[in-house]
């Protein structure tokens, strides 16, 4: 299990000497049992870090945002950062390796074990206890969480309000890091795509019926793009808004900018939207689950990047974010790839 004295004294440690410039980790919330992301670079400070199974966040997004600020500065601190990976985080920073977006140099990673168990979702725990205020959220030997309310404590089985990325996770252990906290448990996962075989089960006509009432609840704010590690492009190719300018661009150029969907949130329109996106993250979706976290509407996101994640695996034999150094999916061919689509 998880030291977490260990994890504050190797934070206090890489701090002090200098080997990474701050540190990106969780740290107890102003309001409520779930942690927030912290930025931590006074050594003092790492006594906040935290580690349970309410630190939901994928941290590697903010790699990102490092990533373009240093762009701005005119003398960046390029020493590398130190962040908390999970398993399915430390496969979406194999991913930005994978595409050159950063340098293993970049970052100095220090990986934690979800051993049995993972990441809690809110709703299910909320529903389990049926409305108890929760205080703290631990983990437990034997896939148990010892969840504590206001009346008391008490174990409640892992399983019963895991998140559905967890259920269905292969890398409850980090696959890249500096230093691992916690045991290397290698957990079975039986049914890895069992979310995306309920929706495929329903017949053409009522899975189309299905997203139509999805996707029209849909107000484009764009929350999903917006907390994606791979949604790193200066310009997103189904915002009109969003798009690189530089200091010489007219504004004739900005006015002829091609505008593939309109801003208003329309079906049709967020139909294209959500299409392009999870064609966008084929291949490149770790299924971390944060955007279908952050819906505002609860729309069940995730069974489309995890249709895109099945069929790599069928079709290509295609795992992402385990290899760093293999080609990406949807920029190298293989002779023995499927042609059945070609006419």
């Amino acid at each position: 299990m998880v030291k977490l004295e260990d994890l504050k004294k190797e934070a206090t440690q890489i701090l002090k000497s200098g080997k990474v410039k701050y540190i990106i980790g969780y740290a107890k919330g102003a309001a409520g049992f779930m942690p927030i992301p912290a930025f931590i670079s006074d050594p003092e400070d790492a006594e906040n870090l935290t580690w349970n199974p309410a630190c939901v966040h994928n941290l590697t997004k903010f790699i990102v945002d490092e990533k373009k600020r240093l762009k701005k500065e005119k003398k960046p601190d390029n020493r590398p950062i130190g962040i908390i990976v999970k398993g399915c985080d430390s496969r979406a920073i194999n991913v930005l390796l994978q595409e050159k977006y950063i340098d293993r140099d970049d970052v100095y990673l220090l990986g934690v074990s979800c051993e049995k168990t993972g990441v809690v979702d809110e709703k299910k725990l909320a529903k389990t206890l049926k409305g108890q205020r929760v205080v703290q959220i631990d983990f437990e030997d034997n896939g148990n969480f010892l969840v504590t309310t206001e009346s008391g404590s008490e174990k409640i089985p892992a399983e019963d309000v895991l998140a559905e990325r967890c259920i269905e996770c292969k890398a409850n252990f980090p696959v890249v890091f500096d230093i691992v906290f916690g045991e290397k448990i290698k957990r079975q996962v039986d049914k890895p795509f069992q979310s995306v075989e309920t929706i495929e089960a329903l017949s053409q006509k009522d899975r189309w019926k299905f997203w139509k009432e999805q996707l029209d609840k849909c107000i484009r704010c764009y929350a999903c793009r917006s907390v994606c590690p791979m949604c790193y492009c200066d310009e997103c190719v189904v915002d009109t808004i969003s798009f690189a300018v530089e200091p010489d661009t007219s504004a004739e150029e900005k006015a002829q900018k091609i505008k593939w969907i309109e801003k208003s949130p329309n079906l049709s329109e967020n139909i294209v939207y959500h299409l392009t996106r999870a064609m966008h993250l084929a291949g490149r979706c770790i299924d971390c689950g944060e955007c279908e976290r952050v819906c505002p509407l609860d729309i069940p996101i995730r069974f489309l990047n995890k249709k895109m994640e099945k069929d790599a695996k069928n079709f290509f034999d295609y795992e992402v974010g385990f290899d760093p150094d293999q080609p990406s999916l949807v920029s190298s061919f293989k002779d023995e790839d499927p042609e059945d689509f070609i006419r």
